[in-house]
């Protein structure tokens, strides 16, 4: 993520795992402008509703916009239908939205998340408004590092406990290694019963018993 609105992004490590009980998404807190650290407690990862989130990767002005328009485009699906929007229904409406913007672009890199009545799934979203869903995703300068660890240890029966131990695991090994991304990190376990942030204190739990300070 870059800190001046006159450049692109080119920094972040964002990622999306699905298990076989939820979803992982999880992200680190870096900003740059160039080489320069702009910010160390940049939010990256939103709850659009009790049941999905987007991680954010691009210039931060367009990251908030866009964070702040799915949201109310959900919650007020929710109003109206009393029910919630789907995964697939709120990657299609954000793709749509980033579709719109074909002269003048919103420069993001967006990974959303969640859990509905199918199960868990993740999309990876580009700014010319393509949507894919897959397994696992990742995006950001960092993301060749994730892909490095997810390709190697991500399996279809991953429990959101284990799953979430990967993604702290990916992510560790992009913020070793990528400049543009650290400062610690954000992770959300997305299941049937809703979103849960881990505290600093539970990532730094499975940190150490992993052995990854």
């Amino acid at each position: 993520m870059n800190g001046n609105p006159e450049e692109l992004k080119k920094g972040t490590t964002t990622l999306g795992i699905v298990c076989k009980d939820g979803v992982v998404m999880a992200t680190e807190h870096r900003a740059t402008a160039g080489t320069l650290i702009a910010h160390k407690t940049t939010q990256k990862l939103f709850k659009i509703d009790e049941h999905l989130a987007l991680c954010v990767a691009g210039l931060v002005g367009d990251a908030q916009v866009l964070a702040r328009y799915i949201t109310a485009e959900v919650q007020l699906y929710r109003l109206k239908h009393n029910s919630e929007m789907t995964v697939n229904a709120a990657s299609t409406l954000m793709s749509n939205i980033l579709a719109g913007r074909r002269y003048f672009p919103y420069w993001v890199q967006l990974l959303m998340g969640g859990v509905d009545k199918e199960g868990g799934h993740v999309y990876s979203l580009d700014a010319a408004g393509g949507s894919i869903p897959d397994k696992f995703v990742t995006g950001g300068s960092g993301s060749p590092y994730v892909y490095g660890v997810l390709e190697d240890q991500f399996e279809d029966d991953l429990t959101l406990n284990e799953g979430t131990d990967l993604a702290i695991r990916a992510l560790t090994a992009a913020m070793r290694r990528d400049s543009a991304s650290g400062d610690g990190m954000d992770v959300a376990q997305i299941s049937s019963k809703g979103i849960k942030m881990l505290t600093e204190e539970e990532i730094k739990k499975r940190k150490n018993k992993m052995d990854l300070d």
